[in-house]
């Protein structure tokens, strides 16, 4: 526990843990709203990919 504190406190006393610590945070906000803009597109397309799948299916 005392190893997991030191690591913290040193990562906060450099400015090359704080720049890191902003782009995990860029990173994680880009990703959440990468998942939302799939999901909200996913709906969408797994019609379209059904519509497909019948047409093909009931041409054959």
């Amino acid at each position: 526990m005392d190893a997991i504190r030191k690591n913290f406190r040193k990562l906060l006393a450099e400015q090359g843990g704080a720049t890191a610590i902003e782009y995990g945070l860029i990173v994680a906000l880009i990703a959440v709203a990468a998942i939302g803009g799939f999901s909200a597109l996913g709906g969408g397309s797994g019609g379209m990919w059904t519509n497909l799948s019948g047409t093909v299916q009931a041409s054959m």
